[in-house]
C-alpha cells in the first residue's frame, strides 16, 4: 500500500490529533483502532506493517502505549516538534476537563445520558472491529500467521492484564522461529517502521528517563516540597506500568491516596469521571494535581506521560539499526501477528463485553461498521454519530 511522504506541517499534524483528542472515546484499544483507521487506511501515513511494528513496540515497553504510539506517528511525520504537536493535540482536550472537574469537583450525573455514553461504546466496538479486519488482511495472509494470533489472543483472554499481552507477543517471536519461513516471509521491502532520530538524541532521552527515576525520589524526600512529590509519584507511575490505561489505576492508587496527595472518594470520583472522556486515561493525572491547583495540574500531567515518551525515543535508533536483521524480521512477522491476536482479545474484552448488552447495540455496531467500511464516514464524524444514535435508541 502506497503511503504518503513522510513530512508533514506540524499545524497538519496538531489538527489531526485534535480531531482524535476530541473524538476517540472508548480506552487506549480503542485508540489503536482509531488511528488505524486514520493513519493507515485514510491518510496513509504509515503502511500496515510499521503500524503493527509501532503498536508492537510501545507494548513492550513501559508507558501508555496508545499515547506513545501518536508520540511516534507525530515524531516520524514532523520531527520533535511534530511529535509534541501529537501529544498535546491528543492529550489536552481530556486533560482539560480532567483539570476543570478537578479544581470545581463537580459530581458528575451521568443517569442522564446513558444512552450518550451507550452509543459511543458501541462505537468503539465497530471502530476496533475494523481496525482488526484490516490489521489482518495485512498481518496474518497465510494459515501460519493466522494461526499465532489465534493463540496470542488466547493466551491474551487467559492471562488478563501485562503479563497476559507481554505473553502473547513473546509467543508470537517464538512461534515464528518455527512456522515462518525466514528468506519468502520477511525480506524487508520497505514497508516497515521507519522514524530517523540521531544517537546523540536517543543518549540523552535514556540518561534524562534513568534520572528522573533516580532523582526524583532524593529530590522529593529532601525538599518535602508537596509539587515535587507529586512529580515524583507521577512520574514513577509512568515509568512502571506497561501497556497504560486501566492498568495504572492500582499503582496511582498507591502512590497518591496512600501519599495524602488526594482522598480515596476523590480519587474514585475522577477516575469514574475519567471514564467518560475521549483521549487517554493518563489524563486523570491532571484531576489529581488539580487539587493542588492548576500549576500542579500542569506538572502531574507532564511528569506521568514524560517517561515513556523519553523510552521511546531512546529505544527507536536501536530498533531502527536491529530491524533489518534477517533473523529479526523473521520474529517481527511473529509478533505482528500476536498484535493481530492481541487486537481480537481486546475486542472481545473489553470493547464487546463493556459496549454490547442487548439486540440494539449490536445492531447498532452493525450499521456503524457498514458505515465505516463505506470509507466515506471518517472516524472523527463517526463517533458523534455513534454517541447521538445511542442517546437516542438505546
Amino acid at each position: 500500500m502506497p503511503v504518503e511522504p513522510s513530512t508533514t506541517p506540524v499545524r497538519d499534524v496538531f489538527l489531526t490529533f485534535l480531531k482524535l483528542g476530541l473524538t476517540a472515546f472508548g480506552g487506549p484499544v480503542a485508540h489503536l483502532g482509531y488511528f488505524q483507521a486514520v493513519f493507515v487506511e485514510q491518510k496513509r501515513w504509515l503502511t500496515p506493517q510499521a503500524y503493527a511494528e509501532l503498536v508492537a513496540l510501545c507494548q513492550f515497553i513501559p508507558g501508555p502505549a496508545s499515547s506513545q504510539v501518536g508520540f511516534a506517528i507525530g515524531l516520524q511525520r514532523a520531527g520533535i516538534s511534530g511529535a509534541i504537536a501529537a501529544w498535546a493535540a491528543f492529550t489536552l482536550p481530556s486533560a482539560l476537563l480532567m483539570l476543570f472537574l478537578g479544581i470545581s469537583l463537580v459530581a458528575l450525573e451521568l443517569t442522564a445520558y446513558q444512552g450518550l455514553l451507550q452509543g459511543l461504546k458501541v462505537t468503539a466496538v465497530a471502530v476496533v472491529c475494523w481496525a482488526l479486519w484490516s490489521m489482518a488482511r495485512s498481518l496474518t495472509p497465510d494459515y501460519r500467521r493466522r494461526l499465532i494470533a489465534l493463540l496470542a489472543a488466547a493466551v491474551a483472554l487467559l492471562l488478563p492484564g501485562v503479563f497476559g499481552q507481554l505473553g502473547a507477543l513473546l509467543l508470537g517471536a517464538l512461534l515464528s522461529l518455527v512456522l515462518i519461513n525466514p528468506v519468502t516471509q520477511t525480506q524487508d521491502d520497505g514497508q516497515g517502521l521507519q522514524i530517523n532520530l540521531s544517537s546523540r538524541l536517543a543518549g540523552l532521552s535514556a540518561a534524562l528517563f534513568i534520572a528522573g527515576l533516580v532523582l526524583l525520589p532524593s529530590l522529593a524526600l529532601l525538599s518535602q516540597t508537596p509539587l515535587l512529590t507529586l512529580s515524583d509519584a507521577m512520574y514513577r507511575a509512568g515509568s512502571l506500568v506497561f501497556g497504560g490505561g486501566h492498568v495504572v489505576l492500582p499503582l496511582l492508587h498507591a502512590e497518591t491516596v496512600n501519599q495524602g496527595l488526594i482522598n480515596a472518594d476523590d480519587f474514585l470520583a475522577g477516575y469514574g469521571a475519567a471514564q467518560a472522556m475521549p483521549g487517554p486515561l493518563f489524563s486523570f493525572s491532571a484531576f489529581i494535581g488539580a487539587q493542588s491547583g492548576v500549576l500542579a495540574a500542569a506538572i502531574a500531567l507532564v511528569s506521568i506521560f514524560l517517561p515513556g515518551c523519553l523510552l521511546l525515543i531512546a529505544v527507536l535508533p536501536v530498533w531502527q539499526t536491529l530491524r533489518h536483521q534477517r533473523r529479526l524480521r523473521q520474529t517481527l512477522s511473529g509478533v505482528n501477528a500476536a498484535v493481530v491476536g492481541l487486537l481480537a482479545a481486546a475486542l472481545y474484552d473489553p470493547v464487546i463485553t463493556a459496549g454490547i448488552h442487548q439486540w440494539q447495540d449490536a445492531l447498532l455496531a452493525l450499521v456503524l461498521l457498514g458505515l465505516l467500511a463505506t470509507g466515506r464516514i471518517p472516524v472523527w464524524l463517526l463517533v458523534p454519530l455513534g454517541g447521538l444514535a445511542g442517546y437516542a435508541l438505546l
